[in-house]
């Protein structure tokens, strides 16, 4: 029996899709709902790499060979040991060869009706790249502005309470965007994870409705927006958050706790300040953590570097900024943040209605 091949339109044709490249691929990136069963390890992978290209491609796949039956063996008594002969499965490797040529040959062999995706991996990375250029267009965002610790994602999340839309890049980048927003103990994901990620999110979005949407630059701690959704939130309406400085203080000692707690990890990030500020400003910020006094030194950071930075890049980005409409807010408190979200929601309604 052969298997037949397969092209991205015909995913859910399958009843399961099977990653067949190495555990450090598969981490990367892959298709979304994908299970990794590899063919080679991570360290197998160099090991045929090394012999294709010292020795000769004839004892790499001789070696290769072998590797590959043994892993396809262990796959077969354990994780597809109780599937029923009506069991679909479509594999996939980088570019649709031989690792996954291999794996399909044999399920096919075994009496499955087993797939092989064209093209592989590439095939469906493309596709990503090619949606994330076309998906933002479809939508219409409102962008919620305002300086650093205004509330802003705390207004995404209250939002989202409500029923209302909401594309939250930073939690899908896993960082608060701004140069200290490095999330305790959890890596960003990397720039292909975040890509998948995205465009599932828009994908769950109704094109119909009003998505609410954090100003963004291009960048998001290590990893890079698609143009086109820069360019969408660029042009689109905002709302410009004006929070009381000293709830923006203290909301921000609240979210970087992780800071507190650990000054001197603080005292290293905040080396990244130095080609703005110098070393003199530098080492007063540096005298402030040391001595405890963080409330200080996160209002001085507030108005002497993010308030500033943050202006005039949202100035000159953001065209609808001057006619945003104004959220004042004296504290950021879940029923203040609910009420406003609520507040949102029944405007959009009514507008939505006439």
């Amino acid at each position: 029996m052969l298997f037949r091949t397969a092209n991205l339109s015909q995913l859910a044709e399958f009843d399961e899709i099977i990653d067949v490249r190495t555990p450090a691929e598969f981490a990367e990136d892959h298709i979304p709902g994908a299970i990794n069963c590899p063919v080679f390890s991570d360290e197998e992978r160099i090991v045929v790499g090394t012999l294709y290209k010292q020795v000769s491609p004839f004892e790499a796949r001789k070696v290769g060979a072998a590797m590959v039956a043994k892993n396809i063996a262990h796959h077969l008594q354990t994780r597809f040991h109780e599937h029923p002969k009506a069991w679909r499965p479509l594999i996939y490797c980088w570019r649709g060869g031989q690792r996954s040529g291999a794996m399909s040959i044999i399920l096919s062999q075994v009496g499955w009706a087993a797939g092989k995706l064209e093209g592989g991996y590439k095939s469906y990375r493309r596709e990503v790249l090619a949606q994330l250029e076309i998906m933002p267009q479809k939508f219409t965002f409102e962008v919620v502005c305002g300086p650093t610790g205004s509330g802003k994602s705390r207004l995404l999340n209250a939002l989202t309470a409500q029923g209302r839309q909401v594309l939250d890049l930073e939690a899908l980048a896993r960082h608060r965007g701004s140069m200290l927003g490095r999330l305790p103990e959890q890596a960003q994901p990397t720039q292909k994870g975040f890509d998948t990620a995205l465009l599932l999110a828009l994908q769950k979005l109704n094109p119909e409705q009003l998505v609410y949407i954090e100003a963004e630059s291009n960048k998001i701690g290590l990893i890079t927006l698609p143009s086109a959704l820069v360019i969408a939130m660029h042009q689109s309406p905002c709302l410009l958050v004006e929070t009381q400085l000293q709830a923006r203080v203290n909301g921000l000692l609240e979210d970087y706790r992780h800071y507190l707690d650990n000054p001197e990890l603080l005292i290293d990030h905040m080396q990244n300040l130095h080609r703005f500020h110098g070393e003199k400003q530098l080492q007063h910020w540096q005298a402030m953590i040391k001595a405890g006094d963080f409330a200080s030194m996160v209002e001085e950071l507030l108005t002497r570097h993010y308030d500033p930075s943050y202006l005039r890049a949202t100035s000159r980005h953001y065209s609808k900024l001057a006619d945003a409409g104004i959220i004042p807010l004296d504290d950021l408190s879940p029923a203040t943040l609910e009420q406003v979200a609520l507040k949102l929601s029944r405007q959009n309604l009514a507008a939505a209605i006439y």
